[in-house]
């Protein structure tokens, strides 16, 4: 077993790890990646990008439709079988070659193999024996978590990674949760073809987000064609020799289909990492201070999903940039509440799309802040009228009286995710509303939403 020496270790090559190791070669020190799987992760292959190149012919079809002149031109079906040529080419055929080339320009050395934490600063990945002269990052990521329903991991059921790099589309889809997976790849089966059933334990979809945006995207699925049942438990699973699978839902209904998404959450990937060695629990995520260094240990950080802030690829590269500023001692960037944990900016990619930042107004009113809520159509003026008829959406924002400042925006409707950063600006800068009410929106934009949003404030 060959003893190597680096500046820094990196725990896992998806997004976060990517970034903090660009950041410190980048900042002059050794750095070694260390990494069994794909360069670039689970968002790159198996999350964000595929889902999205599913989710968007059916989206740029139904925009066309609306649109007059445009919707006469679109007479045609979706080619299903282009949609996923396009999906393995945004995914490189699960291929990471072109990846390599960008660690080789940057310096940064991969292994590929697993990465076992064996002591302080100590790392055994395949036949190397890796030590760190100033820092360990743990950026391993996170897997579907199945619930304990009876019969569920024997039924081999689908989660997002099959999902996403499916060669074919099941004729019937079960899809258990109603989460922003379960949600998006309902309504993407469902605009390829598949008749598909969602079901959610809980009463409404979405269970984070306002209420008036789950309730938006039921409608939008059920018009889809998509079965919403929520409020419904699965007792049971069981897939037959055939292939078929029979989910047992309360009162006994079976739903049969051919396949089945479980789309119920995720774990941390932290067991079988050695943990244990440094008092740590095995499974869970790793708890962290404001710096992302793992508690009681100072060499030791985590990132990204590992940690268990916030889901989000985004979050996990901001949290490797305030990471490698503390390694380097680069005094600047740090987290936020609104940059961390579940204010963080989010979109799920349906049509409509949800965007939001910051506190829904339920949040809101159990932290203890005294608010005004205000509420306007999304395309409620002049930028709205190009976007086609019937086009759903609702603006709202959550205003804390007490500052006058705005601490949550929602946005729904079609492509509001390019409406979240000016929110999640005004929220994160703590900008006064009176401010917000100079900066004004050009005509004839849908972002004068904004103006019908302040107008009723106080300035």
């Amino acid at each position: 077993m060959s003893e190597r020496e680096f500046d820094v270790i990196v725990l896992g090559a998806g997004p976060a790890g990517e970034v903090a190791a660009g950041e410190l070669a980048d900042g002059g020190l050794s750095v070694v990646l260390v990494e069994p799987r794909l360069v670039a992760g689970e968002c790159s292959y198996y999350a964000c990008m595929p889902s999205k190149a599913l989710l968007r012919p059916a989206q740029a079809l139904a925009e066309a439709r609306r649109v007059p002149g445009a919707a006469e031109a679109s007479r045609g079906e979706i080619d299903v079988q282009a949609v996923l040529d396009r999906r393995d080419e945004i995914i490189h055929d699960l291929d990471d070659s072109e990846q390599l080339s960008w660690l080789q320009e940057h310096g940064i050395e991969l292994i590929r193999a697993k990465g076992v934490i064996t002591g302080e600063r100590s790392v055994a990945a395949g036949d190397h024996r890796l030590t760190a002269t100033k820092a360990v990052i743990v950026a391993t990521g996170s897997s579907p978590s199945l619930p304990p329903i009876d019969g569920l991991a024997d039924a081999r059921p689908w989660t997002n990674r099959e999902a996403t790099t499916t060669k074919s589309i099941p004729d019937r889809l079960a899809v258990i949760g109603g989460g922003v997976v379960g949600v998006e790849m309902a309504q993407a089966f469902a605009s390829l073809g598949a008749t598909v059933t969602l079901i959610e334990p809980e009463a409404r979809l979405l269970i984070r987000e306002e209420p008036f945006a789950a309730q938006q995207i039921a409608d939008a699925l059920r018009e889809a064609g998509v079965e919403v049942l929520t409020d419904t438990a699965v007792e049971s699973v069981s897939r037959v020799s055939s292939g078929e699978v029979t989910i047992t839902v309360a009162g006994g209904r079976e739903i049969v289909a051919d396949e089945l998404l479980v789309a119920a959450g995720r774990r941390p990937n932290t067991v079988g990492i050695g943990v244990e060695e440094l008092g740590l629990e095995a499974g869970k995520p790793l708890p962290t201070d404001a710096r992302l260094r793992v508690n009681g240990h100072s060499w030791l950080y985590a990132i990204g999903d590992v940690n268990g802030r916030a889901l989000l690829t985004h979050m996990g590269k901001h949290q490797a940039r305030i990471v490698a500023d503390t390694i380097r001692q680069v005094s600047g960037r740090e987290l936020r509440t609104v940059a961390d944990g579940p204010q963080s900016p989010r979109v799920v990619f349906t049509e409509p799309q949800v965007a939001a930042v910051g506190f829904t107004e339920a949040d809101a009113r159990e932290a203890g802040f005294n608010i005004q809520v205000a509420e306007a159509s999304t395309s409620g003026n002049a930028g709205g009228s190009f976007y086609g008829h019937d086009a759903v959406g609702t603006a709202r924002l959550i205003v804390d009286t007490d500052r006058n400042v705005v601490i949550g925006a929602t946005f729904t409707g079609v492509d509001v995710h390019e409406f979240l950063h000016a929110a999640t600006i005004a929220i994160v800068s703590q900008i006064p509303v009176s401010d917000l009410q100079y900066c004004i929106p050009s005509f004839p934009t849908r972002s004068e939403v904004w103006l019908n949003l302040l107008s009723g404030l106080p300035r």
